[in-house]
């Protein structure tokens, strides 16, 4: 299906995402209060924040650029000497920008 583009449409996608994006944090928030908390859901739970990580990341290390490769190391190799993930982040977007300046 294919909508002309106008700026009638590119509010209706933009309220479209909006609605769908509040009902599935919604519809997450009405599940999870029905679950109980106990070390099998906690331990799940903090397994797949690893996961969804992962799965942002690899995709970008396996078809990225050298400059997209360079930045998550260096975004790695901050967070794993200064925890802190402010700082990593400002290393990885400099390490691209330098890397993609040269």
């Amino acid at each position: 299906m294919n909508l002309p583009l106008t700026p009638a449409t590119a509010l209706l996608a933009i309220l479209v995402m909006a609605l769908v994006t509040y009902i599935t944090r919604a519809g997450g928030v009405m599940v999870m209060s029905r679950v109980p908390i106990g070390p099998k859901v906690e331990r799940f739970i903090n397994a797949m924040a690893g996961a969804v990580l992962v799965a942002v990341i690899l995709p970008l290390a396996v078809q990225g650029d050298w400059g997209a490769r360079l930045a998550l190391v260096a975004t790695l190799m901050v967070m794993l000497t200064t925890h802190k993930p402010l700082i990593a982040i400002t290393a990885g977007m400099a390490t691209a920008a330098f890397w993609r300046l040269i």
